[in-house]
């Protein structure tokens, strides 16, 4: 699962059903995303309340007709109703893009199997796949370096999603937890992110690649610095961490706090090879809080 990246979505790898589903001008996959980096993560099925971004939109020009569908980022289900993501990555999209939740374990065998029975029909593909939902991004995005106000949420049907998976929300933290833990506990804090990302930088003759991708994984993480708005995890293979990468954006950072996984942060950025910190985006902070208050009961 990897989350590393500015911009996590914008990159993505096509492998060879991708590639055949493309010619199809129905599915274009994201960049970066086995889900976390290939060193210390492993599948994580039972985080069923981790999920992709699926987004239907136009790529040839006509409006009218969206005719690509493709998941992006990833994300947490926050209650019955809510998905929890990043701001930027429901962004920047052209006119008619229609937003979608996916709660399977491997969104893009899913999407290259819905392209297969469905050929020619992208809004089939798209419910085949995952629940479309109405996008509400934080207004003040894109924010400053001090706070980015990157995140968004999907409102989708419970009813729907409850229909085709079983999940329990995610638990959010306290208002300023993170800053009342101090350095101390969160260096003995164990953290773990997950998402559906590729993995870290690989060398080869046309340049760095970022293979997987729309997979959901997870792995370790370390703390390593709390500012306002981020907490920084480190992502170092020696530590026996793993790490985020390309496609991880909005996805959980989770703190182990009284043994319970508690989400503390959404992936954003990170270190572009996908090798070293994973910045993510606090969800108890003054700001994160208030964009979330309308749309689930905060702690």
């Amino acid at each position: 699962m990897r989350l590393t990246t500015k911009r996590l979505w914008t990159r993505a790898g096509i492998g060879a059903a991708a590639a055949a589903a493309l010619a199809t001008g129905l599915l274009l996959t994201t960049p970066a995303a086995l889900a976390i980096n290939s060193y210390n993560a492993e599948p994580a099925p039972e985080r069923t309340e981790v999920g992709a971004l699926v987004v239907r939109y136009d790529r040839d020009g006509d409006p009218s007709t969206p005719d690509a569908v493709r998941w992006v980022c990833s994300g947490t289900m926050i209650d019955a109703n809510t998905f929890l993501t990043a701001a930027h990555c429901t962004a920047g999209r052209l006119a008619n893009a229609t937003f979608y939740v996916s709660l399977h374990q491997n969104v893009q065998a899913e999407i290259d199997r819905a392209a297969k029975k469905h050929p020619g029909d992208p809004g089939a593909i798209a419910n085949a796949v995952a629940v479309q939902g109405a996008m509400h991004r934080d207004p003040a995005y894109p924010g400053t370096s001090g706070d980015s106000h990157d995140i968004a949420v999907i409102e989708v049907p419970a009813a729907a999603m409850a229909k085709r998976w079983s999940f329990t929300p995610a638990a959010l933290p306290a208002a300023s937890q993170l800053d009342a833990m101090g350095p101390q506990t969160l260096n003995d804090t164990d953290f773990v992110v997950a998402g559906y990302g590729t993995q870290e930088a690989v060398n080869g003759p046309g340049g760095q690649t970022h293979p997987g991708g729309g997979v959901r994984m997870k792995a370790p993480v370390t703390f390593d610095a709390l500012n306002k708005t981020w907490v920084r995890l480190a992502m170092t293979e020696p530590q026996g961490n793993g790490g985020a990468c390309y496609g991880d954006s909005g996805g959980p950072n989770f703190a182990v706090i009284n043994g319970k996984l508690v989400l503390a942060g959404t992936t954003i950025t990170g270190d572009t090879p996908c090798y070293a910190t994973n910045v993510a985006y606090r969800t108890d902070s003054p700001s994160a809080r208030s964009f979330m208050a309308p749309y689930v009961n905060l702690p």
